[in-house]
């Protein structure tokens, strides 16, 4: 038992007082990821089904979902404290799990369901996981967040090599559908980490686990962002995290399209990226992010996710081709998990609370989804105006650049705020 202790001590860069959080906080991410990645293969494979000229219009119509979803989290989020309002969004969503696999099990409009499964699940990842570190950044401060995001990011990283093994393994025994069922199970264990994380914050703090409910109003999170430069320097960051996403996944969608044939093959292709994916992630947050982030800052880590998309994207103009676009869905989908992201949740440690839960989530969520629509479309008219692939991606170029001088501007202004409220601690103890 001690030596269990002593190596939990190495492996878990906490100090005794954390350790419990942040354990939670890592069985509580890899669970929903876990249940996501179940999930994601299955998306990827619908929307091809569904025909790749459709892809415009899906992304279109997830948008239009988080626009009407956003007000009514913002209302969840004024009017319950924390321990209630995030385990009630994680039933909804397996409420809604339930229905698409009765419907899908009973054949009922089994296109129509398939192309509002791919919205479904779109949506689903980004307030699922935007709920997450939200938690975190509420948890956790600065220093904390850069020595734990990593660890924590690893337990996520840990689901989802767990999801896509469950996928390919099961796909073909069980069937598709029948996945449903195993991203429900992992769903609600979600759920009863949060509720022993609960536990573990209050005994890490010593007071009670944040009682009372956020306030302030539905439509709160865009006056914040609005009034905030620095919110608005970390809203562009997410857009170009989206523009360079999007041009990479409609180019992957159409060479996989017209070089893999069958559904049951390139639903393989996506899983096996998922894991390849996060093999390397799982390496790199076990031994690298914290340090990285200790040691280069916010600033220099947020960068290198921009840096891969340069060289990917000067490299797909020259060759578009199938090695080359799944070479470069690995490399920028392993630096935005294992170091980028890391990075940007630390941003949103150094505002207010109600900046974590409200305004961040409108980033995370309404303008990633919005600037997905946006950019699927500005791909369709490239398209339309007769650029190929190759030329699209050159196109991209300068925008990747853009993102990285970006990166540095925000990273300097994180570190600023970082070392005032720090100050703002240290006077506090002294009186």
């Amino acid at each position: 038992m001690n030596a269990l202790q002593r190596w939990i001590g190495q492996a878990v860069p906490a100090t005794p007082q954390e350790r419990a959080a942040a354990l939670w906080s890592f069985a509580y991410f890899f669970t929903l990821l876990a249940g996501y990645y179940v999930l994601r293969p299955l998306r990827d494979q619908m929307g091809i089904a569904g025909g790749v000229r459709n892809l415009p219009w899906l992304f279109t119509a997830t948008f239009v979902s988080l626009l009407v979803a956003q007000p009514l989290y913002g209302a969840l989020v004024a009017k319950l404290p924390r321990a209630r309002f995030i385990p009630i969004v994680y039933h909804f969503f397996v409420a809604n799990l339930a229905v698409f696999w009765l419907l899908l099990t009973l054949d009922v409009e089994t296109a129509i369901v398939a192309r509002v499964f791919f919205v479904w699940v779109s949506v689903f990842n980004l307030f699922a996981v935007a709920v997450f570190w939200s938690f975190m950044a509420d948890l956790f401060d600065a220093e904390q967040g850069k020595r734990l995001f990593g660890f924590i990011g690893a337990g996520g990283t840990a689901g989802a090599l767990l999801g896509p093994v469950i996928t390919i393994a099961l796909s073909v025994p069980l069937g598709p559908i029948n996945l449903l069922i195993a991203a429900m199970v992992l769903l609600e264990a979600a759920v009863f980490c949060i509720y022993r994380l609960e536990r573990a914050a209050t005994a890490q703090t010593g007071a009670p686990s944040e009682p009372q409910s956020i306030g302030g109003g539905a439509f709160a999170a865009l006056l914040e962002l609005i009034r905030s430069p620095y919110l608005l320097g970390v809203g562009a960051w997410v857009s170009l995290l989206s523009f360079g996403a999007t041009i990479l996944y409609f180019e992957q969608a159409h060479i996989v399209s017209a070089t893999v044939q069958g559904a049951g093959a390139q639903t393989r292709i996506f899983a096996s990226i998922d894991l390849a994916v996060g093999l390397l992630t799982l390496a790199t947050q076990v031994f690298a992010t914290g340090r990285l982030l200790k040691r280069f800052g916010t600033g220099v880590t947020a960068g290198a996710l921009p840096l891969v998309y340069v060289v990917g994207f000067a490299t797909l103009a020259l060759a578009p081709s199938l090695a080359v676009v799944l070479t470069l869905q690995v490399a920028q989908r392993w630096m935005n998990f294992a170091i980028a992201n890391p990075a940007r949740q630390v941003f949103f440690t150094v505002v207010t609370r109600e900046e974590k839960y409200k305004a961040k989530n409108l980033i995370d969520v309404v303008i990633y989804r919005g600037s997905d629509a946006l950019y699927g479309w500005m791909f369709d008219i490239l398209q339309g105006l007769g650029l190929k692939l190759g030329a699209i991606a050159l196109c991209a170029l300068p925008v990747m650049a853009g993102w990285l001088v970006l990166s540095a501007a925000l990273g300097r202004t994180q570190e600023r705020r970082a070392e005032r409220l720090a100050d703002v601690a240290a006077q506090g103890r002294l009186k």
